[in-house]
């Protein structure tokens, strides 16, 4: 046959009991929860720095990653809301390489499903409790999301998951911020619809059973660069791009109209030092125009602890990425700073 049935998956219930989250940790998510959306609603002027590694490959690095945020939060509080990004599924567009901590909880050994749903719950457990942070994620499989639904404080769709109807429907029934990127093609109205799908409730079938939404109404874009039809990077960043997507937001039935921008991927062409610059742009255009400042809510960097990247050996150096490449701790100290200054 052409699938071999290895073991059954546990439960969300049982990696839950086997991993709980405290009272004080629920506290913290519920903290963060209220002013990500108010800030995604407009009610806090503070944007977000949706900040961490491109794949969170390694849990001792990504939480010492994730705790050195803590005492910059502190210090920008009045002006940034940082969200670290825990990223433990790692979209491929050819299927094949690493495919993140979820599925393969050691970079070098063959994948275990089992034990990749482990070692990310307690990831993300390590990280909120040394940190006081919640984390984003990416929903790559919509099936996982019960499985870290209690933990999360925001959740992104992808640019290649963001025209599937399991995907949009399912967004529809988190109670958290949830960007929809724009798909690889660059089209606005594909990432609207999608928008516009998970604002709404819906009736369908989710893990095994008949469900009914309420709607998100946290739901919003995500502007991450396209690739044109010969194979180039194009950028939509830019002053006039975010003028577009206003319009493109006033002339549909959406509610709290959001943008975030990812500084890195397509709109960088993967050269991460130029994320510095376009966080920059993303800011000046927020002082030039307030429309824009009302739309875009916030930067999404990719970022670790060593700059660059590398590929996967018995050898890595701690803290660089084994997928895309990162700013490197220093550069992304600077950069949150300038976020915080420039966004008066």
């Amino acid at each position: 046959m052409s699938f071999t049935y290895l073991k059954p998956m546990p439960s969300p219930e049982e990696i839950k009991d086997m991993l709980p989250m405290t009272s004080k940790m629920q506290a913290i998510k519920k903290q963060n929860d209220s002013e990500i959306a108010d800030i995604i609603t407009g009610k806090d002027s503070r944007v977000l720095a949706i900040i961490g590694p491109c794949s969170a490959d390694n849990e001792d690095s990504v939480v010492e990653y994730v705790s050195r945020l803590a005492p910059i939060q502190e210090e920008i509080k009045d002006r940034v809301k940082i969200v670290p990004r825990i990223y433990t599924n790692k979209p491929r567009t050819t299927g094949s390489g690493y495919k993140g901590i979820a599925s393969q909880p050691d970079p070098t050994q063959s994948p275990d499903m089992v034990e990749g749903l482990i070692t990310m719950r307690k990831m993300h457990l390590k990280a909120i409790l040394e940190s006081e942070f919640t984390s984003a994620d990416e929903m790559l499989y919509p099936e996982n999301w019960p499985y870290v639904e209690d933990m999360l404080s925001y959740v992104a769709i992808g640019a290649r998951s963001v025209e599937d109807q399991h995907h949009r429907l399912t967004v529809s029934g988190f109670d958290v911020a949830s960007g929809m990127k724009n798909p690889t093609s660059g089209d606005f109205s594909v990432m609207l619809n999608s928008v516009y799908a998970a604002q709404h409730p819906h009736h369908f079938t989710y893990a095994g059973y008949e469900v009914r939404t309420t709607g998100n109404p946290l739901a919003h874009t995500i502007l991450r660069g396209a690739v044109s039809k010969h194979g180039n990077s194009t950028q939509n960043y830019h002053y006039e791009d975010l003028l577009r997507l206003a319009d493109m937001y006033n002339a549909m039935d959406l509610v709290n109209p959001a943008c975030i921008v990812d500084a890195n991927h397509s709109n960088s062409g993967k050269k991460y030092k130029e994320q510095i610059r376009i966080v920059r742009e993303v800011m000046a255009s927020r002082q030039f125009s307030n429309d824009i400042k009302n739309l875009v809510k916030g930067v999404m960097i990719e970022s670790y602890l060593e700059e660059g990247c590398q590929p996967i050996s018995e050898n890595q150096v701690y803290g660089k990425s084994i997928t895309d490449p990162c700013l490197g701790w220093e550069d992304s100290v600077n950069l949150l700073y300038m976020i915080a200054e420039m966004n008066k």
